[in-house]
């Protein structure tokens, strides 16, 4: 892929040479106990990956993980990746009592959202005592180590209680976000048959509230194995009428089981499991099936997050995280490990354009938020309002801000640094639900360049490849991952023999993880580029490349509101062409001239290659309610297929508008 310009990738951030990061303090440590001179990041990342087991023994000690019992292994390096190797034999830890290692006044949560004006705190030593009565409650409910506890629950600190008391009990944590409709939820639940759920009576989102029971009572009804149906009152505006929900309570109901018998305060217990004892339940996207259950460990869990926080961004206690997501997304578990540094999260729930498009920027100097983490689609829907945070806000304490989800585009980089803030880490961040982690992202110890995601992460063992297996730089091709990390899956729920796990990850490149994304790893500055899923790769005469690559021109057009960008298949299968459909902003025209300048644009910047061969105009684009674009099901309708499992979309009813379009017939 060509460079930018003559110059190179511009930089835009650069470390600040006499600050001594975290990374700085662990590389000293690595380079004395074993005679090194791992100068720069570079070398570090590369001994760590040649050294993995070593490199994950030395963060153990480090990262201080609280265990009951030493390991006696690390991992046998004789294993290869699709073996789905043990981590941390014989170690005895729990996920929970690292996470509430601090039992001190220091707030631990805060908790806000749309429709509220105040900001609650919960405080490390407050946070602990509310674990133990939601533990002791659940003890009492029968709930023991393996068995399963859900939340169709709004982002809120008793969705993180709820986790964290059923993480020191060994019980198995999911959860999914009330934007689920029943049969997205219940093709997930009833695959783990959970013993408890834990959800709200609504929400408020978009100047709305939104009973939430009506749903709750049909998943109620569909999963046969609930004891209970605890019933938060989170919209105290909102009917709590949970008398026709079975085995139903309300919190303070669920609280009263919390008290020991003389009604006085639990003490808590956390049950030492082994490292790969069962954390998460989390799921595929479920959006051309029925969702896969990846089941996540403990430790794995634990290791890999903190390695994140510590390590790649430099937290420690001073820092306060917000991430905007929903309890249906890994990043709602990402950012819950942030207790284990000792930082504060903040919880927030509803839209973050109301009241006002601003209302995220208040919360940063209302609370002190360091690290503002979102997805890359908010940030250019600010861009395209005009919000201009910078003029408006002091944004004093914030240092970082992350993005997931899709690629950060070059221009919203752009806009990041002339709009909000100068002096700020911007860390384009790349992973996914398959890993509950990072492949790749935030970096303190190497600059920020435009466009590009700043480093794979430590013990990471990233290459881009071709068809053939070849290792690519300053090319497209194909994430893949070539030795075993702590956060891979253990398995697949009712999975017999990894079967459907190794089929995921395995059947593309034997023995070599493939995780469907599309990239480009630099030569020049080691950062990389997100093009796209490879499972949407577009590939006419021959050339193979991603969607990302016409999104990055295409969504620079003021008058386009969104796009698509998906390949189809002629009849006879002998031929294959791109179809890029385009939602324009309301009140801007869709003509010719426009198709002639996005053609004019992407045959400049990529290549005439690149030009797709049709161009539609069309209403709506479907996501998932995690705010992923969904290219494969587009390119399934437009083959004549019916997409079926609808339950993962926020907008399903866009799927419709894909069906039978003239211009696409006879091809």
């Amino acid at each position: 892929m060509d460079a930018p310009n003559d110059m190179g990738p511009r930089m835009m951030w650069c470390p600040d040479k006499i600050q001594v990061t975290r990374m700085d303090e662990f590389r000293k440590k690595i380079n004395n106990k074993f005679q090194l001179r791992l100068d720069s990041y570079h070398e570090f990342y590369h001994w760590s990956i040649e050294n993995y087991p070593v490199f994950w023994e030395e963060f153990w000690h480090f990262a201080d993980i609280i265990h009951s019992q030493p390991f006696e292994k690390v991992v046998d390096p004789n294993k290869k990746i699709d073996e789905i190797p043990q981590w941390f034999e014989g170690s005895r830890l729990n996920y929970a009592e690292n996470m509430l290692r601090y039992n001190d006044d220091r707030v631990a949560i805060y908790s806000t959202g749309e429709g509220r004006k105040d900001v609650s705190q919960i405080t490390f030593a407050e946070l602990r005592k509310l674990v133990a009565k939601y533990a002791v409650a659940m003890k009492k409910l029968g709930i023991a180590k393996g068995d399963r506890v859900v939340g169709y629950i709004s982002n809120c600190p008793e969705a993180v209680v709820a986790m964290l008391a059923a993480a020191s009990l060994g019980a198995i944590w999911s959860s999914t976000s009330p934007d689920f409709g029943v049969t997205g939820v219940l093709d997930r639940f009833t695959q783990i048959r959970p013993n408890l759920l834990f959800t709200v009576n609504a929400v408020q989102y978009n100047g709305k509230t939104h009973n939430h029971l009506d749903k709750v009572l049909k998943v109620a009804n569909g999963l046969s194995d609930l004891n209970k149906v605890v019933v938060i009152p989170f919209v105290n505006e909102a009917s709590m009428d949970i008398s026709a929900i079975p085995n139903s309570c309300s919190l303070d109901e669920f609280l009263e089981m919390g008290l020991d018998k003389n009604g006085d305060e639990p003490e808590l217990v956390f049950e030492q499991l082994p490292f790969n004892h069962p954390l998460f339940i989390m799921y595929s996207s479920g959006t051309t099936g029925v969702p896969k259950c990846m089941v996540h460990s403990a430790g794995g869990t634990l290791m890999k997050h903190l390695e994140e926080h510590m390590l790649q961004g430099n937290m420690n206690r001073d820092d306060i995280m917000m991430y905007y997501t929903t309890s249906g997304w890994m990043m709602w578990n990402w950012l819950v490990t942030c207790l284990a540094v000792g930082s504060a999260i903040v919880c927030y729930d509803g839209s973050p354009l109301v009241p006002s498009a601003t209302v995220l920027w208040d919360l940063v100097d209302k609370i002190g938020i360091t690290v503002l983490g979102t997805g890359a689609k908010w940030l250019a829907v600010l861009d395209e309002k005009g919000i201009k945070p910078m003029k408006t806000h002091k944004l004093t304490s914030l240092h970082t801000i992350l993005s997931t989800g899709s690629p950060l585009k070059p221009q919203t980089f752009d806009y990041i640094y002339c709009d909000i803030k100068k002096d700020l880490l911007v860390g384009s961040i790349s992973g996914g639900t398959d890993i509950i982690a990072c492949f790749m992202g935030q970096n303190w110890n190497v600059p920020v360049y435009r466009g590009e995601i700043q480093s794979r992460h430590l013990g990471m063992a990233i290459e881009c490849w071709d068809e053939g297996g070849k290792s690519l730089l300053d090319e497209s091709g194909e994430l893949v991952c070539l030795k075993p990390f702590p956060s891979m899956p253990t398995s697949f729920w009712n999975d017999e023999e990894n079967a459907l796990y190794k089929k995921a990850y395995f059947s593309k490149f034997p023995g070599v993880w493939a995780h469907g994304d599309f990239c480009s790893i630099s030569s020049q500055t080691g950062g990389i580029l997100m093009l796209g899923r490879s499972d949407g790769t577009l590939n006419p005469n021959g050339v193979r490349f991603g969607s990302a690559e016409i999104y990055n021109i295409v969504e620079t057009f003021k008058e386009i509101d969104d796009s698509v960008c998906v390949s189809q298949r002629s009849k006879d299968g002998m031929e294959e062409r791109v179809v890029l459909f385009i939602k324009m902003v309301d009140g801007s025209p869709f003509n010719e001239d426009l198709v002639k300048r996005l053609r004019t644009n992407i045959r400049l910047q990529l290549s005439a290659r690149h030009v797709p061969s049709v161009i539609l105009q069309i209403q709506d684009i479907p996501y998932t309610v995690s705010g992923k674009k969904v290219e494969v099901a587009i390119r399934k309708i437009l083959a004549g297929m019916k997409v079926t499992q609808r339950g993962a979309y926020s907008n399903p009813e866009s799927l419709d508008l894909y069906d039978n379009i003239p211009e696409l017939q006879g091809f």
